[in-house]
């Protein structure tokens, strides 16, 4: 099967930095000449913004393909670095973590406070046994704790695994299980949607005999942290209330260095065969490349920015984005526990009003939701302090981002629109704010030091012009070290497609402008074939989001007995639109427009017009559920959803 992607979707508007921003920017374009003209040597230059108890020699050891080696005979502590060398430096009255919770209550938690707290529960880690190496599972909602709870397992040598507050018991089970975690650090319960969701019951689940696999054996504590003010059982010899133990312990706690490939976490993402993949990261390159990201992409500004990701840190973005990036360039950002529409759907822009946040990092996903609600919510926020946008989780369509410029960035503020994976670390393309001319939906163009390409299937690079298949062509410092536990499937799951040549597939498709400028397509598994040609889930549901009545929009491929797949598209229509004009006729209206927009290859066979779409905890829309409607198949596994009753609404208005 050809790799090539039909493109017939053309964006052509154009947004350079003013000359202010470009004036003020952490980067400049000699970062890519740097890059170019020696790239060991500029990510060494990287690395060494970092603190090194013993200084690095080698930089890169690719010996033994796809395992790579980065400053491998260097040592450094993770934690120091985030911490300790900013109070050191005379910064330790500034406000690491302006934090607040769903109920609206707040603390603003210093780097001095921050270190003293992590020095104290590494004590209580190494009281509890955990030592060098050690796993530690880590179940906590968004509050000061969960990130010192993740600086103090790396302050000790030891191996975090973080899972999203919102995965179940047996999701939790599989995870601790397959880490051999020694200790979970929960919290009784945390803020969400107006009320508190346990969190220490579903432990409890967790590690008692779930379906008969018996009780769960690793696990010797759980350390509970109390938030939620819900009642909990209790297990004398075996839980631990954080405020028991924590403050009481000595502050008096040196740290030590590591070698940089030591394992610093794993974080589990979902495989196509559901046991999970434990993807693994180690300290001193993962460090170096989310440091250099997050200085020069979210351009930021440590004595002056209020910064803002809105990830969880159960996924990959609040590891390198919320938690270890801006720390260790010594930022004050925003950690917010609660739901964007709670209690009331401005949220969001009311914290950016009252925390006077300047960059703001969120995914295209909850940007679509707000374009759902109308411009009427923000536009009655003062916004005024935002300076720069970004979009993580999948590529944002151009009708979305340029709403996010406009409604939320006053028509000024640059956009970064970041591509990158759990499996990257950190991220890969990216506009640099203060330098590159941005076109809405464009991923842009790889960071200096990171080599892409787009391919055939045969490997040969596609050219200007061209889709086919996203490849890494060199290592970088953030990459997945492997697949916890299984060195097999990392080999076979990212690098077997390519062996001969050592690229890295990640899984998408993507193209090239006449520019060279990089489009992302979508998961390959995303592209249907219709009479013959690829054409891209991406910007057919780029398109539908293009007229005036869309807020969202899904689609995929169904068998079709004349052109192989046909086309399926499932809608999300604006609330303003639908009360000013209704829906009756809205689906030919689309078909149309499709047609209009693309072509008429891509015209939809069938448009739903549903209230909402299938989507995982961190907002990915699970196209294969629709597919399952789509096809009038038994809908599949929807364990992983945020709402799982979505599936039989959507069910019910397509028959």
């Amino acid at each position: 099967m050809s790799s090539q992607i039909d493109h017939l979707l053309n964006e052509t508007r154009r947004f350079a930095p003013s000359a202010e921003f470009a004036a003020n920017a952490v980067a400049d374009a000699s970062l890519y000449e740097r890059a170019a003209a020696d790239r060991e040597g500029f990510w060494a230059d990287q690395a060494r913004e970092l603190h090194w108890h013993t200084p690095f020699t080698k930089v890169l050891d690719w010996s033994n393909p796809p395992f790579a080696e980065w400053f491998a005979d260097g040592e450094l502590n993770v934690a120091y670095n985030c911490l300790d060398r900013h109070v050191e430096a005379g910064n330790g009255d500034r406000i690491a973590l302006r934090w607040e919770g769903e109920p609206g209550d707040r603390r603003n938690v210093t780097y001095a406070e921050l270190t003293d707290e992590v020095k104290r529960l590494s004590n209580v880690l190494i009281d509890l046994g955990i030592e060098r190496g050690d796993r530690v599972a880590i179940y906590l909602p968004m509050i000061p704790e969960a990130i010192a709870s993740m600086l103090a397992v790396a302050r000790i040598g030891a191996v975090h695994s973080v899972v999203f507050g919102g995965f179940s018991a047996d999701s939790l089970r599989s995870r601790i299980d397959d880490a051999g975690a020694k200790l979970v650090i929960t919290a009784d319960g945390g803020w969400r949607k107006g009320k508190v969701s346990p969190l220490k019951p579903a432990v409890d689940q967790a590690l008692a005999d779930r379906n008969g696999s018996g009780i769960q054996e690793t696990v010797e504590h759980v350390l509970v942290v109390k938030r939620g003010e819900n009642d909990v059982e209790w297990i004398d010899d075996r839980d631990i209330w954080w405020h028991d133990v924590v403050p009481q312990a000595s502050a008096e706690h040196e740290a030590e260095a590591f070698p940089a490939e030591n394992p610093l976490f794993i974080l589990y993402t979902s495989g196509t065969t559901g046991k999970p993949k434990g993807i693994l990261h180690t300290s001193g390159g993962y460090l170096t490349q989310a440091a250099f990201t997050n200085r020069v992409v979210h351009d930021v500004h440590p004595e002056t920015d209020v910064y803002w990701c809105t990830a969880d840190i159960g996924w990959i973005t609040g590891h390198t984005y919320v938690t270890y990036g801006p720390l260790a360039n010594g930022a004050t950002q925003l950690l917010y526990e609660g739901t964007p529409d709670t209690p009331h759907p401005g949220r969001w822009w009311e914290l950016i009003q009252n925390h006077g946040v300047t960059v703001f990092y969120t995914a295209p996903t909850a940007i679509r939701s707000f374009m759902k609600i109308g411009r009427d919510v923000p536009q009655s926020f003062d916004l005024s302090s935002l300076r720069l946008l970004g979009s993580v989780g999948e590529p944002i369509n151009p009708e979305a981002w340029i709403w996010y410029r406009d409604i939320i960035g006053a028509d000024r503020a640059p956009i970064v629109d970041t591509w990158w994976q759990t499996e990257t670390g950190a991220i890969m393309i990216s506009a640099l704010p203060g330098v590159t001319e941005t076109k809405p939906g464009s991923a842009q163009v790889p960071l200096p030091g990171i080599s892409i390409d787009v391919v055939d299937d045969a490997g040969e690079p596609v050219g200007h012009g061209n889709g086919g298949l996203l490849v890494i062509t060199e290592p970088w410092p953030s990459m997945l070290r492997g697949i916890w536990g299984d060195p097999d499937r990392f080999v076979e799951t990212y690098w077997a497609k390519f062996a001969d040549k050592g690229y890295y597939f990640a899984g998408d498709g993507a193209r090239l402008d006449d520019d060279g400028d990089v489009w992302l397509l979508g998961r390959v598994d995303d592209v249907m074939n219709v009479s013959g040609h690829r054409l891209s889930t991406a910007e057919i549901e780029s398109a539908l989001v293009g007229h005036e009545g869309v807020a969202e929009a899904a689609v995929v491929g169904a068998s079709d007995e004349t052109t192989g797949q046909a086309v399926v598209a499932f809608v999300i229509i604006k609330s303003r639109y639908m009360k000013k004009n209704g829906v009756d006729g809205l689906g030919d209206v689309l078909r149309k427009w499709v047609g209009e927009q693309i072509g008429p290859i891509a015209r939809p066979r069938d448009v739903y017009i549903v209230g909402e779409l299938p989507k995982t905890r961190s907002g990915k829309i699970m196209r294969r559920l629709l597919r399952d409607v789509a096809e009038g198949r038994e809908v599949g596994d929807t364990t992983t959803l945020a709402d799982t009753a979505v599936m039989s609404v959507i069910s019910a208005q397509v028959k």
